[in-house]
């Protein structure tokens, strides 16, 4: 919970009534309070500031920036991926290549075993 402290101006409406203006330093909100009834009269927010058009460009500009950095990343990344899987398929397939050549050897050398 956030909690303001709130300036203090005072406001003489009639003889009998103190209302008590309070505004916020932090977010600009505005009470009126009457004092005798301890009562809030009336509430205002605070005006929000509004940014420039620069500041809004360099904000848009950062959030291109980091969104092409994480663009690339990705791309360096699958890129990683495919070049792993890649490897490891080469590598299944000459494993492959090895077993059918000791398959034929063995063929070759039961076939001149049963020549024999």
């Amino acid at each position: 919970m956030v909690f303001c402290y709130f300036y203090l101006a005072m406001e003489k409406r009639s003889k009998n009534e103190k209302v008590i203006q309070l505004i916020c330093p932090h977010c600009g909100a505005k009470l009126w309070v009457d004092v005798n009834a301890g009562e809030i009269i009336q509430s205002e927010k605070g005006q929000k500031k509004r940014a420039s058009f620069d500041e809004l460009l360099q904000k848009e500009r950062k959030k291109a920036e980091v969104i092409s950095q994480k663009f690339e990343s990705t791309v360096e990344l699958r890129q990683k991926k495919l070049e792993q899987a890649k490897e490891a398929f080469e590598k299944a397939l000459s494993h492959l290549d090895e077993l059918e050549q000791e398959v034929e050897e063995e063929k070759e050398s039961e076939s001149e075993k049963d020549k024999k």
